[in-house]
């Protein structure tokens, strides 16, 4: 049984590891040259409640990503505005790590392999078509081609092509997948009927600030800086993605956390206001490059799909990552990835699939989501673990728990422990 994953990053690798572990061959297709896609400039894990769902996924048996992460940690258990006992993984060093693991569980990757369309018929896809002119065949196949790109989007919703990690001019736009079937996708909205949002964060050269800077983010993790009060911009909260992060403070303060870079909390900040700042005079961008007018322009392409993942109107087609809802961040990422492996190895079997039910933290994201995309409404909200409106639920639904033993429990009492782990085939 042979599944197709189409994007590698975290949701993509995610997908790609339970659906091996179920017992398929498994085949990654990713457009760059790395995997992870915005992995490489994040490193933000385990803050709020992305640690219940850490820890669900290490009992559920998908906890592989989590424990690289954790491996690759440059600090652990820090504090910044609204943010409690959070991982800051090294992004320099992640990439490598997860690829070493992937291939020596014998995932097939290929690189810099753009798909560019489908073989589609009577509501099933047959196969891929490569910017090469290859033809690829399979039974099962995952989209996580993510919501980001083409350069025109980023031109129209947002401030042009910020040259971010993505490199679309480089490696070619993204495709949908879905909308090849004949499937409509949903776009995210903000304010003032524009569609999409601002990525949330930049990346500054570590070694482009001040050593006390640099020797603070070192020992701590966190630099919080005063900006200017003339600076100071509360608009440019509503356009962030990250929507945990459209605290006031974010606003008042230049946020620095050390991830091998200085990750700087903020969509865009141009660079000779940024350099008025004690500590910042020789600031440098190093992600995205144009991080002085803009940054990457975020959902736009979400597929209509069930609670078990599966793309409405295709027979063989699951999603996972942003591609799968308006969610935001690597964990979010990697827990649908995980539900649609294990499902695609389960529908080439003809076993139901699995809906996660709602006493989880990762079932209730999933299927709350859903619903909340049908409306405009909805289409306005971001759903993370990590803050605004959807960590408030987790909070009011008692989902929220740094409880090892208690997750535990929850996830033995539905007889779902080590069900990603399960071989099927």
């Amino acid at each position: 049984m042979k599944v197709i994953i189409i994007g590698g990053g975290w949701s993509g690798v995610a997908a790609a590891i339970t659906a091996k572990k179920a017992g398929a061959e498994v085949h990654i297709y990713e457009k760059t040259d790395l995997l992870l896609g915005l992995g490489n400039v994040g490193g933000i894990m385990r803050n709020n409640g992305r640690y219940t769902a850490s820890e669900e996924l290490n009992y559920l048996g998908a906890g592989d990503l989590i424990d690289i992460v954790d491996n690759t940690a440059r600090h652990t258990d820090i504090e910044f505005p609204g943010h409690k006992h959070v991982t800051l993984y090294d992004v320099n060093l992640i990439e490598g790590n997860v690829r070493e693991y992937i291939v020596n569980m014998g995932i097939n990757i290929h690189m810099e392999s753009r798909v560019v369309d489908v073989n589609f018929k009577d509501g099933k896809i047959f196969g891929i078509y490569l910017s090469d002119d290859t033809y690829e065949e399979a039974d099962v196949f995952i989209e996580t081609t993510g919501t980001t790109g083409p350069m025109g989007n980023c031109l129209r919703y947002g401030n042009g092509c910020s040259m971010c990690i993505l490199r679309c001019p480089s490696f070619g736009p993204r495709l949908s997948v879905s909308e090849r079937c004949g499937v409509s996708d949903i776009q995210g909205e903000r304010e003032d009927d524009i569609l999409g949002a601002f990525s949330g964060s930049c990346k500054l050269a570590k070694e482009s600030l001040s050593k006390e800077i640099q020797n603070q983010l070192d020992e701590t993790g966190v630099v919080i800086l005063e900006i200017p009060k003339e600076d100071v911009n509360y608009d440019k909260l509503a356009t962030k993605v990250c929507q945990q992060y459209a605290l006031k403070e974010f606003a008042e303060n230049i946020i620095l956390l050390d991830t091998g870079h200085a990750k700087l909390m903020t969509t865009y900040y141009p660079l000779h206001k940024l350099r008025k700042i004690k500590g910042l005079e020789k600031a440098k961008y190093v992600d995205p490059y144009a991080g002085s007018k803009g940054n990457s322009i975020r959902y736009l392409s979400v597929a209509p799909r069930t609670n078990d993942l599966k793309v409405n109107g295709v027979d063989n087609l699951f999603c996972a990552g942003e591609k799968s809802g308006l969610f935001v961040g690597h964990t979010e990422a990697i827990v649908t990835g995980s539900l649609a492996g294990h499902n695609a190895v389960r529908l080439s079997m003809g076993m139901h699939l699995l809906i996660l039910p709602s006493s989880l933290a990762i079932g209730d994201i999933i299927s709350y989501a859903n619903e909340k995309s049908t409306t405009r409404e909805g289409r306005k909200q971001r759903f993370t673990f990590a803050g605004s409106d959807y960590f408030k639920r987790m909070k009011e639904l008692g989902l929220y728990t740094t409880d090892k033993s208690e997750i535990l429990n929850r996830i033995k009492k539905l007889n779902l422990n080590d069900i990603f782990a399960q071989k099927l085939l």
